[in-house]
């Protein structure tokens, strides 16, 4: 799990990817910012479809949202961590930051 960028001690710090200590003022590591969104696209309506209809898929999608927590429906809209990575453990993030 990522933690918020802080310091865990004065002047020391951990690699989020490999738990390398850190310290702070040494220009040893990076503070990496990831900020997730979903889909800010509308959700498509078609005209001809009867309100009825329309009124049923909210109603549905209610009824499925109360079996989540609000932070549970909070994340799956937004998203935002910051990662500590030593020099090594970024090059590496750099290189493939889906793998």
């Amino acid at each position: 799990m990522c933690v918020p960028y802080q310091e865990t001690s004065p002047g020391l710090l951990i690699c989020h990817r490999c738990g390398a200590q850190l310290t702070a003022g040494e220009g040893s590591f990076y503070v990496v910012n990831i900020e997730a969104f979903a889909d800010p696209t509308p959700p498509r309506v078609d005209p001809d479809e009867p309100m009825e209809a329309i009124a049923a898929d909210i109603d549905d999608l209610v009824r499925r949202m109360k079996d989540f927590s609000e932070q549970e429906l909070m994340d799956q809209v937004y998203r935002r961590l910051t990662l500590t990575l030593c020099a090594p453990c970024h090059q590496a993030w750099m290189d493939n930051p889906t793998g």
